[in-house]
């Protein structure tokens, strides 16, 4: 029998290892610019926001009620004259023995008190001359008192280098006084598809839609993907499978563009187009990878300008199937979006939950289970798991990570990443 020389081909890459390779490529974009807190939902810290001023700034009441000091109230029904009165943002005088003073939530505790006694515990006589209150409680040492640099200390880190901002954030910031932020600069990303067979939903209405034509929803859902992922989009549409105008939109891209990413095009076929163009202008670090749905993936450069030049561009490909296209862009783009960016945490971790469903026959490859979780606290897999089923993300509230060649029965802990972390 003849030997066959044919050299075998490399097993394909694993997630991890995909995943690490790309965060290992990613550079942190160097532009910052300055913008108004109000407007940084999102936005990625490009420097510690340190903070200039004590929060809360003074001591002060947690609670409506009355301010007074210990000694004043050895027993229940002790009383005492109320002789001012502190709303929130005024100061009060010192407190006397004998007095109370009528505090309000947020008001600074005056000179001389030690405790609040919230107004339940209390009874007012209003018939004297100087208005007298009976403490029914004995207070405790500042009880209902919040001190002076319980939520922030002066000279205190209170939001780190690289923490995406969300509205907790934004309130903190606030809270010390801060009215702009230095952050990353969005990164910008060049987004378009490829096939013939793609149609603009309104550009042909469904009855009239040709042979093997198809509506191009993959378009539609990673933009809105990468604007969550706080990039600055530029949509180039739908390019037609030939190389020449292929090429052509990888240089119109690579010009002013931190990342092109691709949708369909990357896999062996002679109308996949844009792995030999990426080769042409560039390279590519990494193709194809052992998981489901996503296996051809793409992760390479463009550097149009030839090889000495150092303005390179980031390329990414992702699979033609909706699916596909969408499981890959969270595993893999986005951690490699929120890398550019600044994030140091970009890697989610998976939820332990029980599988109310069976899985006889698994993949050999690291599958991705559309799942839905239900009211016992399980989750049911959807009926129909091809990868160009999108309604199964709709349906779906999250992925079952299930390792390669592991059957899945009632009752086994799986792990599971919910969706709405993913579209933070």
């Amino acid at each position: 029998m003849a030997n066959d020389n044919t050299p075998k081909r490399p097993p394909l890459m694993s997630l991890d290892e995909a995943l690490d390779h790309v965060l290992k490529g990613a550079i942190v974009i160097p532009e910052h610019e300055s913008v108004p807190s109000f407007e940084a939902d999102g936005r990625v810290l490009a420097e510690d926001l340190v903070s200039q001023l004590q929060v809360p700034p003074q001591d002060n009441s947690s609670m409506d009620g009355y301010a007074i000091r210990l000694e004043d109230v050895p027993v229940a029904g002790a009383r005492l004259k109320v002789t001012q009165r502190i709303p929130a943002g005024h100061n009060g005088q010192a407190l006397q023995a004998g007095e109370a003073a009528r505090i309000f939530t947020g008001a600074p505790i005056p000179p001389g008190a030690n405790a609040v006694v919230m107004q339940e515990d209390t009874q007012l006589d209003s018939s004297t001359e100087v208005p007298e209150v009976a403490v029914q409680v004995i207070p405790s040492q500042g009880q209902w008192i919040r001190r002076s640099g319980e939520d922030v200390t002066r000279g205190a880190v209170v939001l780190p280098k690289g923490t995406r901002l969300d509205p907790a954030a934004l309130g903190l910031a606030a809270s010390i006084g801060v009215a702009k932020v230095k952050v990353v600069r969005r990164p910008r990303v060049a987004l378009f598809s490829t096939g013939d067979e793609l149609v603009m939903p309104g550009d042909v209405e469904p009855q009239n839609m040709r042979p093997g034509a198809i509506y191009n929803s993959n378009r539609f859902f990673l933009r809105a993907l990468l604007v969550r992922a706080g990039c600055d989009v530029t949509d180039l549409g739908i390019v037609p499978d030939n190389l020449s105008s292929t090429l052509q939109a990888m240089k119109t891209a690579a010009a002013n563009h931190d990342l092109i990413l691709t949708s369909g095009g990357v896999s062996v076929g002679e109308e996949d187009h844009v792995k030999p163009a990426v080769e042409a202008l560039g390279g590519l670090n990494l193709w194809q990878i052992s998981m489901k749905p996503g296996k051809p993936f793409a992760f390479g450069f463009l550097n149009p300008q030839g090889a000495c030049a150092s303005n390179k561009t980031y390329f990414m490909g992702l699979p033609g199937n909706p699916v596909s296209s969408f499981v890959t862009f969270q595993l893999l783009v986005r951690p490699f979006l929120l890398a550019l960016q600044g994030v140091a945490a970009v890697r989610l971790t998976p939820y332990r939950l029980q599988a109310h469903f069976d899985l006889p026959k698994p993949d050999k490859r690291r599958e991705f289970l559309r799942v839905k979780r239900n009211a016992q606290g399980g989750v049911e897999l959807f009926p129909n798991q091809s990868s160009g089923v999108l309604t199964s993300v709709v349906w779906g509230d999250g992925v079952v990570d299930n390792p390669g060649a592991q059957a899945i029965q009632v009752g086994d802990w799986v792990s599971f990443y919910p969706f709405a972390e993913w579209l933070q």
